[in-house]
């Protein structure tokens, strides 16, 4: 299946200026840099803006998708929780599923064969950039609702599997360079 058919894909709202922070702002505003590295988003870090009335539906909603429509990563991150009053600052896409789950379209996307895939479709000489339409057109391999929890499931161990093996070597190294410190000190005496 084409994305378009499993999820709607907006453009986020187009600021026609620099956006300021306004601690009595009514809206947070998300932005590639409230993205870190592992995709996860840092709504808590964003800035805060007034919004006119009526500019509702740009509000982002837990379950969304954050896209990088442009830059060296074109990854998403799912909005796991409510964040509250939100908007995605354009050149942002807001992907919102719809009969697939958010958190396999999440994995599904992130994937390197899929990146290398939208890698393939950016345009642009010095900005490379993902339109809206090609991400519409991406296809999207839709299994059955159990099969897309199994997959969750299962990607979500493997990454707390490295997560813990980086621990793992964290601490090792750490144990040894201080049974290395504790040999030399013994030696200088």
């Amino acid at each position: 299946m084409k994305l378009g058919d499993v999820a709607d894909v907006r453009m986020g709202y187009p600021f026609r200026s620099r956006l300021e922070h306004d601690p009595a702002g009514n809206v947070a505003v998300i932005q590639m840099k409230d993205i870190d590295d592992a995709n996860l988003l840092h709504a808590e870090d964003a800035i805060k803006v007034s919004l006119p009335e009526g500019k509702g539906h740009h509000l982002i909603h837990e379950g969304d998708l954050v896209f990088r429509s442009r830059g060296r990563s074109n990854s998403v991150a799912l909005v796991a929780a409510d964040i509250g009053e939100a908007v995605l600052a354009a050149p942002m896409l807001l992907i919102r599923p719809h009969t697939v789950l958010p958190a396999y379209l999440h994995w599904f996307i992130n994937l390197p064969a899929t990146q290398a895939n939208l890698a393939a479709l950016a345009e642009g000489t010095s900005v490379r950039m993902i339109s809206k339409d090609a991400l519409l057109d991406m296809d999207v391999p839709v299994p059955s609702m159990s099969r897309q929890r199994r997959i969750v499931d299962v990607a979500a161990l493997v990454q707390r599997e490295q997560a813990l093996v980086a621990e793992i070597a964290a601490q090792r190294k750490r144990l040894a360079e201080r049974i290395l410190m504790q040999y030399a000190r013994k030696g200088s005496k």
